[in-house]
């Protein structure tokens, strides 16, 4: 088996010790607790039941802990897909997410297979912290509604962020202040409760104060009992009523989801290697989370991922192997059974208020701010798009216009670093310089420098000409790295008028690539192998026997 589709728990397995196991068994227990209230809350933002956030957990988190290829991911329901999970709820059903799902478990896996793991890296910086800026803005408004404990005229239920907040203004004079006290109370615990017990989690204390507030005080609020049945059941395994309308219908929501879930789970990959320093299999890594959504829609649960955080909670706990992640699981099986009864009696606006720090926590404001100050214009450009549009449409627009923007202002740029320059004569320059190499006038030489590629060919028309009594021309080829077919064209056509007008081309100096190119096409051959010289000295050399001949 190639080591590199290998999943890390069989490497991690040989020489496992009795010491490690326990530290597994600690760190995926105490993860497990860390994510029962997140799972809850993120189910929740995405239009689901609290339970489908541990289902999510439970099964996505086990399979991707097995099969993955890091030692120490974490996976399970993020904030990366509430917005996009809550939009095909509400738009195709449950069923509609489970084959969205499902498509896009096959896609990663195809991508695993394919070993596409390392073209993530190619998604810009900007895109990556610009649709995640978005998405943290588009869950911080989806909780506007449960915070203030607003109500909705005529069970009105918006889908788009802009339409959400408008819905939220609209009915502003619907606050229930006991339940803004709730989620400031809460929020105030979420903030504080780190810096005085960095042991147990701040969102399971959240969870407790508002249930206290609700079951004890007597403060009227909406609970997730009051909104949501609740059901402590296994996953079972369930299939969707599938159609090809279905299908094709759903192709661009699992694209999106499979592009989402490969960057982030190998971003959290590459923080958790400097945090372990260790390496991952990143086409491991994608197959493996292909297996666990399929797993987790098939078995009722929502489209996972690594989670950095809770991933960054393995590590420092000591959780160094798979099996933390496969306990974390397990546990939360328990917990399922044992306690989710009694998730009914949570709060919304505590929900709301742990969901508030998710956002802030994703948000990467630092960066964000950083890069509009220091990042060149087109990158800036590239980021404010991307941000806006996840916010104001949704993140399939945002990363394809992310990602053509950032394309054409990379080949904008990449032309302008392309120069051609002639080399100055004595008849045209007022002084002589005399440390140049003397050159007959009959020739001429023209250097190129940077890749010669199709938004850069009409430069070799443009700035590359002859006079009447020129008789050879020299192309000085040695700092142009690549070339395409569209460049290879332009010189056909300066080769079509050096023939018409008797003139000989040499080259100095092809580098390997543009070389096996002009091969491939045959260039070599029109132009003869004697006219390829590798030094300029050569060329010149070259060029003057053709001058005398």
């Amino acid at each position: 088996m190639n080591s590199n589709l290998k999943p890390m728990l069989f490497t991690c397995i040989k020489g496992y010790s009795k010491e490690q196991l326990i530290k597994d068994v600690i760190s995926g227990i105490i993860v497990a607790v860390i994510a029962l209230p997140l799972s809850i809350a993120l189910a929740l933002a995405s239009g689901v039941g609290p339970e489908q956030g541990l289902y999510t957990a439970i099964v996505a988190g086990f399979l991707i802990s097995f099969f993955g290829g890091s030692t120490v991911q974490i996976a399970g329901p993020t904030a990366a897909f509430a917005t996009i999970v809550a939009n095909i709820v509400l738009t195709d059903g449950m069923d509609g997410l489970i084959v969205a799902t499902v498509m896009a478990g096959i896609l990663l896996i195809i991508m695993g297979f394919c070993k596409l793991g390392v073209l993530i890296k190619f998604i810009p910086y900007t895109i990556t912290t610009g649709f995640t800026a978005g998405i943290a803005v588009t869950i911080l408004v989806g909780q506007f509604k449960d915070f203030f404990g607003v109500t909705y005229m005529n069970g009105e239920k918006p889908i788009e962020t802009m339409d959400k907040l408008k819905a939220f203004f609209n009915n502003s004079s619907t606050i229930n202040w006991s339940a803004v006290l709730v989620g400031i109370i809460c929020l105030a615990v979420l903030i504080i409760w780190p810096k005085i017990n960095k042991v147990i989690p701040g969102s399971l204390i959240a969870l407790i104060v508002g249930i206290v507030m609700v079951k004890v005080v007597g403060l009227k609020v909406n609970t997730i009992g009051d909104l949501y049945e609740i059901s402590n059941s296994l996953p079972s395994f369930k299939l969707p009523s599938i159609s090809a309308g279905m299908i094709k219908g759903e192709f661009s929501n699992a694209f999106t989801i499979a592009i989402l879930a490969a960057i982030e789970s190998l971003l959290s990959c590459v923080v958790a290697d400097g945090m372990v320093n260790s390496k991952h299999r990143s086409n491991q890594e994608l197959i493996a989370q292909g297996i666990g959504n399929i797993g987790s829609a098939l078995f009722g649960g929502i489209p996972a991922t690594g989670a950095i955080a809770r991933t960054a909670a393995n590590i420092k706990n000591g959780g160094r192997t798979p099996i933390a992640g496969m306990v974390h699981s397990i546990t939360l099986v328990v917990i399922l059974v044992v306690l989710m009864p009694y998730a009914a009696w949570i709060p919304m606006p505590t929900i709301a208020a742990i969901l508030f720090q998710v956002a802030y926590n994703m948000c990467q404001w630092k960066p964000f701010v950083t890069l509009v100050k220091e990042a060149p214009k087109s990158d800036i450009i590239v980021l404010v798009i991307t941000f806006v549009l996840t916010i104001v449409f949704d993140l399939v627009m945002a990363i394809e216009w992310g990602m053509i923007v950032a394309c054409i202002l990379f080949i904008k740029r990449m032309s302008e670093e392309t120069k051609i320059s002639g080399w100055t004569y004595q008849e045209e320059h007022e002084e002589f310089v005399d440390d140049l190499r003397p050159v007959a006038k009959e020739i001429r030489v023209y250097e190129i420098n940077g890749p010669l590629f199709f938004g850069v060919s009409d430069m070799i028309a443009d700035n590359i000409t002859v006079k009447d009594y020129t008789k050879c021309l020299v192309i000085r080829m040695r700092a142009v790295p690549a070339i395409d077919a569209t460049a290879l064209k332009a010189l056909n056509s300066l080769a079509d008028i050096c023939d018409k007008k008797g003139i000989t081309l040499v080259f100095s100096h092809v580098n390997d690539q543009p070389r096996s190119m002009m091969e491939k096409a045959g260039f070599i051959n029109r132009i003869g192998e004697q006219n390829f010289q590798p030094k300029i000295d050569d060329a010149l050399d070259r060029a003057e026997q053709i001058i005398k001949g």
